[in-house]
């Protein structure tokens, strides 16, 4: 029998809205794969846009060696940014209006040109970049006890849910991709460290292979889009009260309260 991808899809956005996980769907539909991931993704993608929500951006996921190696799989994910999941201006991020987030620091991109190259270089990519910020996402999963294989995130969205993006912008010249290191503190103390080598082994490998899928599935990449290029350390488990501190070598560091 073949998959009904839009009730797989309509699952995962009322698990969203009630804050209800679902089982993993790689375990309750034999068959889900990848391709009906991106299917799911895209059913979605669509409903909110019919709803009046709006697309800003992209998130990259699975930007580390080692999660790809755990996996299974050779190549990043991807998933869309919404405007209504903006937190930057947020005093306090409400934990409670999601099921079980956590967070990973990045380096973001703001495009100022359009990339619609099929085969972008490294050096065009670079050259539609504006700025760059640092940035902190907040990942959640309506799969149940993130119990995620490749499949079930790319269907939920890249388990995306709300972002963070710093003030302080800089330059690609003005930052260093390869070395630059992040330190993420909860509650004062040290939960989370990395280097910008880990996405990728460069942020920009990131932003240039999204650019490509972004071309080939018909999303292309605009001016003002803004790319959230993958963790820099391993992502830390979010509770109400939770206070976050992150520093990106090269920006002014981030300050997140969960209520």
């Amino acid at each position: 029998m073949p998959l009904d991808l839009n009730a797989i899809a309509a699952s995962l956005a009322e698990a969203r809205r009630g804050r209800k996980p679902v089982p993993p769907l790689t375990d309750s539909f034999p068959g889900f794969d990848v391709a009906s991931a991106y299917a799911v993704q895209e059913i979605n993608t669509r409903l909110r846009l019919a709803a009046g929500q709006r697309i800003i951006g992209r998130k990259i996921g699975l930007t580390s060696p080692a999660v790809q190696a755990q996996l299974g799989v050779g190549e990043p994910d991807y998933g869309m940014l919404w405007d209504c999941d903006d937190a930057s201006g947020d005093a306090i991020i409400a934990a409670g209006d999601m099921i079980q987030p956590k967070v990973e620091a990045e380096i973001a991109f703001i495009l100022d040109k359009p990339v619609r190259e099929v085969q972008p270089t490294l050096e065009g990519m670079a050259a539609a970049i504006g700025y760059a910020v640092a940035a902190v996402e907040i990942v959640d999963s309506a799969i149940a006890d993130w119990r995620i294989k490749l499949a079930d995130t790319v269907a939920d969205n890249a388990s995306g849910a709300k972002f963070v993006l710093g003030k302080d912008r800089r330059k690609l010249s003005e930052i260093d991709l390869h070395l630059g290191g992040m330190e993420m503190c909860l509650n004062g103390k040290q939960a989370s460290v990395g280097v910008a080598a880990a996405c990728l082994g460069n942020p920009l490998n990131a932003a240039r292979w999204l650019a490509q899928k972004m071309v080939e599935v018909g999303r292309p990449l605009d001016a003002g889009d803004v790319i959230l290029s993958g963790a820099l350390g391993p992502m830390v488990n979010v509770a109400p009260g939770d206070r976050f501190d992150v520093y990106v070598q090269g920006f002014e560091p981030l300050h997140l309260a969960f209520g």
